[in-house]
């Protein structure tokens, strides 16, 4: 699933000319924001059921540098849903070439805003997660 499109700029560019990690991380992060709320996990959501997520575990392999004016999407996929956490994988594309030029996969936890504590994830989050991992 397409969940980012954007380009790279300069500022992004650190002092030996390619994107610095700290935009890739951040790259990453909306494009989560667009999984989660393709499976339910919306603001709304959060909000009003005061709830939320926090990354517990996150890898990324770095494949290929990116200089200023590249641009790049993020293909995102659910890999497993557990009752209190999702893990899923974002691949990042340069889009000139199609190649795979970063990935990152994460675990994040459902949790109580108020307890802070972690607690099963909504049913209907649970059937959409699973619905994208049979549509992978």
């Amino acid at each position: 699933m397409l969940t980012y499109r954007g380009t790279v700029y300069p500022w992004h560019c650190d002092h030996v000319g390619h994107m610095n990690v700290m935009w890739y991380v951040g790259k990453f992060d909306e494009a989560t924001w667009q999984l989660f709320n393709a499976i339910a996990l919306t603001p709304t959501h959060f909000r009003t059921a005061q709830r939320g997520m926090a990354a517990v575990d996150q890898h990324i392999a770095y494949l290929k540098e990116l200089r200023a004016g590249a641009t790049i999407s993020i293909c995102s996929s659910i890999k497993a849903i557990k009752q209190k956490s999702i893990e899923f994988l974002h691949e990042m594309h340069l889009d000139e070439t199609k190649e795979v030029v970063a990935r990152t996969t994460i675990v994040g936890v459902y949790l109580d805003t108020v307890t802070r504590k972690s607690c099963p994830l909504p049913n209907e989050v649970v059937s959409a997660a699973r619905a994208l991992i049979e549509t992978a």
